[in-house]
């Protein structure tokens, strides 16, 4: 029985020219293989990387992506940051107002009690001065920042302590240099703390 089951060697490879060799099989498929895997028939393909976490995104219009770039200009982001600062200074301006007890008397006569009227234009007047001086602040802060950010090619914690010493040093340099020294100083160790608080 064990003989008739057993199939001679010479007979398992054949005799016909259209027989080959296992190996030289293996080794073509594998050489094939790593044509299409590493090689020069390697397809090239995009890689979304929106596609390849299993969620499709429909490919970006020309005008979506002027958008996008406009979003991410200097100019875009130094001017929200300029209305934010507005925003944020006059809220800051008021609620400082309310609770400041010397709004709306009169040096000349502090005496006399003063109006509602008095009262709501010393918290506009002061309100307006802290959203300019916010929105000034915000807008130099980010556009140099940004600026900073473009010349590095890197965004990391460095830009915002490189932008907030050059925005102190330049506001206080109005008041001289030892001011614009200090103001350099504090406002890069301001960023310094907001951006390890941040990240």
């Amino acid at each position: 029985m064990a003989a008739s089951t057993d199939v001679p060697e010479s007979g398992a490879q054949g005799s016909s020219p259209s027989s080959f060799n296992v190996d030289d099989a293996q080794h073509f498929q594998y050489s094939m293989l790593l044509e299409h895997l590493i090689g020069d028939r390697r397809p090239i393909k995009d890689l979304n990387p929106a596609v390849m976490a299993g969620l499709p995104v429909p490919y970006k219009s020309d005008e979506q992506k002027m958008i996008e770039r406009a979003m991410e200009s200097c100019t875009f982001k130094a001017a929200l940051a300029c209305v934010g600062g507005f925003v944020l200074g006059g809220a800051f301006g008021v609620f400082t107002a309310g609770i400041d007890t010397n709004v709306g008397f009169d040096p000349k006569d502090p005496m006399r009690t003063p109006t509602a009227r008095e009262v709501l234009k010393d918290m506009g007047q002061r309100g307006m001065s802290y959203a300019k001086n916010f929105a000034m602040i915000g807008a130099m802060f980010s556009c140099t920042e940004c600026v900073i950010e473009s010349y590095r090619g890197k965004s990391d914690w460095k830009n915002a302590i490189y932008s907030g010493c050059v925005t102190g040093g330049v506001i206080g340099f109005r008041a001289g240099l030892k001011a614009g020294v200090f103001g350099c100083g504090g406002f890069a160790a301001f960023s310094a703390a907001i951006e390890y608080y941040l990240r």
